[in-house]
């Protein structure tokens, strides 16, 4: 059987307001898991505690996700004010080697 080798490039991936997603997933996580602590007993006596519990690991890690995401973003930032930075100095260079090479 041949392997299937795609026939173009995978686009590009899509750039977002992620720390607005995180915070966001964040915060329905932590909600979800306040308006479910009035239940602990029906929980507890469904046997359904997972659901309580399931919201707050959510919440935890979200957390971490908005650590996380707020860190790339600023990379993120701070690579392109380097480029940019790069790129203005490369122009500035380039028109006083052309005009201080004299004969």
């Amino acid at each position: 059987m041949a392997k299937w080798t795609p026939t173009h490039e995978a686009p590009e991936p899509l750039e977002g307001p992620v720390v607005a997603t995180i915070t966001g997933g964040t915060i329905l996580w932590f909600a979800l898991f306040v308006v479910q602590l009035p239940f602990y007993g029906w929980f507890a006596d469904q046997k359904l505690l997972w659901w309580l519990w399931t919201c707050a690991a959510g919440g935890a890690l979200g957390l971490i996700g908005i650590w996380y995401v707020r860190g790339r973003d600023a990379a993120i930032k701070r690579h392109a004010a380097e480029q940019a930075a790069g790129a203005e100095g490369a122009d500035q260079a380039g028109p006083a080697q052309q005009t201080g090479g004299g004969a």
